[in-house]
């Protein structure tokens, strides 16, 4: 199960050029640097609230500029660690896969942008108005969808938001990068297929049944 941002792709670029223009429309100043780093993470419901401090019409008018604003030109701003379908082809030859990630309604966009049509046997997501990380509300309706039990699974994030999801959810956690702290650890993406196997054991294709 991946997250999606930090993970499948470094978002920041996008994600910074995707709320600033949101500020701009209401004369807002650009995200701070924190901002920045939270906008990796966190769901835009949140992005907009930490901005809105309080501020009901404030936080009306972000939402109701979202709502219209087009994303997918922001998406030629995400870099991937590597070619994705390929990879992700790859390891659904033995495992079944999933998408559980913060973003809302740019998922289905999302997944046509990276050419990942028909790879996660499961996706769930903010959209589905459950609670955002690090509630596990995703990871476990992502659970239900994929039809695997928790002990089974393995959540690939990047963030201590997706660490305390994982835990919550009684999923193993597997981090990405050097945001999160965790025993277990990859430094790059490509290196999962061998550490699931070192860690898990090698999987074979009737584990995805």
């Amino acid at each position: 199960m991946f997250d999606a941002d930090g993970v499948l792709f470094d978002s920041t670029e996008s994600n910074t050029a995707y709320y600033n223009s949101i500020y701009a429309l209401m004369d807002e100043p650009p995200m701070s640097p924190d901002e920045e780093k939270l906008g990796v993470f966190m769901a835009a419901p949140q992005i907009f609230e930490l901005r809105a401090q309080g501020d009901p019409v404030k936080l009306a008018r972000m939402r109701e500029i979202a709502r219209t604003m087009d994303a997918r030109p922001f998406f030629n701003l995400m870099r991937p660690p590597l070619e994705l379908r390929p990879f992700l082809s790859a390891l659904k030859l033995r495992y079944r896969l999933a998408l559980a990630t913060n973003r809302s309604a740019t998922i289905p966009a999302l997944i046509d942008h990276l050419g990942l049509q028909g790879i996660f046997d499961a996706v769930a997501s903010a959209r589905d108005k459950v609670r955002p990380k690090p509630a596990p509300d995703i990871l476990e309706l992502c659970l239900q969808r994929a039809g695997v039990a928790a002990s089974k699974a393995v959540y690939v994030g990047d963030s201590q938001t997706d660490r305390i999801a994982a835990e919550a959810a009684g999923i193993h956690f597997l981090g990405v990068g050097t945001r999160v702290d965790h025993d277990h650890r990859i430094e790059l993406l490509m290196h999962l297929p061998e550490h699931l196997e070192s860690r898990f054991g090698p999987a074979s294709p009737s584990d995805r049944r």
